[in-house]
């Protein structure tokens, strides 16, 4: 499932975020590249566990929480602490698959990655280029959001960003480790939760009933594919 999250972070908070990153340390994105990936990596990105990267990760994470399609879809057990990355002058990431576990550098902590997610922090006219291209079953998909919203998409998918070739395209990227595994039940979860809400609002007892009968379903099929 490849979905858009709108409105995670407010023009307000996007542009307070932008103010803190560009008084950051900004290092060579290689650096938390895998061998294959560092081949076809050129960005640079947010030193992982500085102030700044904190600060704006924690508002990244205050988003996440308050976003309901976010939570139906992703159905987080943990959150990779958000990195920021930028590129300009030409720069780009080819095509590759990400690491399958990532390692938290302040605690230690492993995280499975389930689910990729990219966060726009420059508006689709800040820059040329720059597009997330996501291969799936059904071919290539390219995805630039306004800021402030995000793209949700299955790790296990090769992806690649376009070069930029005018401006500078800056985002936060982070994983997450999914209660349920695999993507094809996520999204038979997500496609039930949205229908529940739909019929929440709907009046007639038969409709409710019918509402209650499918939330039962819902929570039987997360019991039982969910991993604590």
């Amino acid at each position: 499932m490849l979905l858009a999250i709108e409105d995670v972070l407010t023009k307000e908070l996007v542009n307070e975020a932008r103010r803190v990153l560009a008084g950051a340390e900004w290092v060579d994105g290689r650096v938390t590249a895998g061998y294959q990936a560092s081949e076809v990596k050129r960005n640079a990105q947010v030193k992982e566990g500085t102030a700044e990267a904190n600060a704006v990760g924690e508002m990244v994470l205050t988003g996440l929480a308050r976003s309901p399609r976010f939570m139906s879809a992703a159905l987080p057990l943990r959150v990779f602490p958000p990195m920021f990355n930028s590129y300009a002058g030409g720069q780009t990431f080819g095509t590759h698959v990400d690491t399958a576990i990532r390692q938290v550098s302040t605690t230690g902590q492993r995280i499975r990655t389930d689910l990729s997610a990219t966060l726009f922090l420059t508006e689709p006219d800040e820059y040329d280029g720059g597009e997330l291209v996501v291969e799936d079953s059904y071919g290539e998909h390219k995805v630039k959001l306004p800021a402030g919203h995000m793209v949700l998409y299955p790790a296990t998918s090769l992806h690649r960003v376009e070069p930029v070739t005018r401006g500078n395209r800056v985002s936060s990227f982070f994983w997450i480790q999914s209660m349920v595994r695999h993507d094809a039940q996520r999204t038979l979860l997500f496609d039930l939760d949205s229908s529940i809400q739909r019929l929440a609002g709907v009046e007639g007892d038969e409709v409710k009933a019918s509402a209650v009968q499918l939330t039962g379903v819902y929570h039987n099929l997360l019991r039982q594919w969910s991993e604590m």
